[in-house]
């Protein structure tokens, strides 16, 4: 993990009068100056709990001939915007001079987008520009599940002095059977999460789920998991969108999405802390316990690959494992556990094994009580 170099400040002392949960809602792209005022006014409308609208100026596309958006030209629809509903104005930049052209016409707040953030070149050439200037940037996840990539962005946008940042999460790409169009992999976000305790982190869920029937269940999820805010995609009339048609809501759909919603406090009130007190500790003991015992069973794993080394037997025993794999996921389908957590757990247990097994066999390690310390240098 690298350093923890990124800043960031709560919502309250970004100066901005914005608080949690932090709604951003609005078109992918910019249109028309029509349809940008229609989905304001009608977000506006049906929900004036959204503090930020956002659109897409310049639109990145996997193919040449799409609409890649109608560029600096939509700016000032977003400035009328603001000046019209009194909502902050987003929207994405790419290169210097998007960056450029969104402060001249007093864009609020910038985010980058999946296809900019794992490009460091990229990354740097906008944070670069943006030296100097005291602006909210938003950081979406790279379109791989690439936590290094994500945290690196963020970096350079820390380093160049923005310190009003945040974390947009937005799924993932993947090769896999999946309701959603990017798998939400909610590891990667909670990750990054422990790494930076202060970073501000945002959900996309409309990017997540690719399909409206789906955005409830992603945003209350984000919100159970204590994200900071949503950004949602908002057409006045979604079928005849230019990009995402299929993933955008109308503002009524919007309002009564948001009004299903269940805030969730960011921290348990003075009265329940005790008692959540007495659960953490709880967790904390079982948790030693569990390491504990992990650290018992790889003394055992290197014990038998010194017997393995002994008698000429290969290290890995598939079929044995098989058997051990199969014997646990019924265990824990009777214990309530999912067969993707065990299945995940035990592989990462067998994978150590093998790795202590292996430097048992080059001299590297001996179990713990056997002829010395656990770890030896090679003779």
């Amino acid at each position: 993990m690298a350093t923890n170099t990124i800043a960031s400040l709560p919502f309250q002392d970004w100066g901005l009068g914005i608080d949690r949960p932090l709604l951003i809602a609005g078109p992918c792209s910019a249109e028309s100056r029509q349809q940008v005022l229609e989905t304001a006014e009608g977000i506006v409308r049906h929900a004036p709990q959204v503090r930020v609208f956002r659109a897409g100026a310049w639109k990145p596309r996997t193919r040449p001939g799409g609409f890649e958006g109608i560029g600096a030209e939509a700016l000032p629809w977003l400035r009328e915007v603001k000046e019209r509903t009194g909502m902050l104005t987003i929207t994405e930049v790419a290169t210097p001079q998007h960056v450029e052209a969104a402060l001249a016409n007093g864009i609020d707040m910038l985010w980058i987008g999946a296809r900019t953030t794992p490009n460091p070149f990229s990354v740097q050439a906008i944070a670069d520009a943006l030296k100097g200037v005291d602006i909210p940037v938003f950081v979406k996840n790279p379109v791989s599940p690439d936590l290094q990539l994500w945290i690196g962005a963020l970096e350079r946008f820390s380093a160049a002095g923005i310190t009003r940042l945040a974390a947009i999460h937005r799924g993932f790409h993947w090769f896999s059977d999946s309701p959603y169009r990017n798998d939400p992999m909610w590891e990667f976000p909670i990750r990054l999460k422990a790494a930076f305790p202060k970073l501000e982190l945002i959900c996309d869920p409309s990017h997540i789920g690719g399909d409206p029937k789906l955005l409830a269940d992603i945003a209350q999820q984000a919100l159970n998991l204590n994200f900071s805010g949503l950004m949602l995609e908002v057409h006045c009339d979604p079928i005849s969108a230019r990009s995402d048609a299929k993933q955008q809501v109308e503002p009524a759909r919007l309002g009564e999405l948001l009004t299903s919603l269940v805030p969730r406090k960011s921290a348990a009130e003075p009265h329940l802390r005790n008692e959540l007190h007495e659960h953490r500790a709880a967790i904390e003991k079982l948790d030693a316990d569990i390491v504990r015992l992990l650290g018992a069973r790889m003394d055992v794993a290197a014990r038998i690959g010194l017997f393995k080394q002994e008698h000429n037997v290969a290290i890995l025993q598939p079929e044995w494992w098989m058997k051990v794999m199969l014997e646990q996921q019924r265990a824990g389908q009777e214990l309530g556990l999912s067969e993707a957590f065990v299945k995940a757990f035990m592989d990462t247990i067998h994978e150590e094994s093998i790795r202590r097994q292996n430097r048992v066999w080059e001299g590297q390690e001996l179990p713990v009580g056997n002829q010395g310390p656990a770890v030896l240098a090679k003779e």
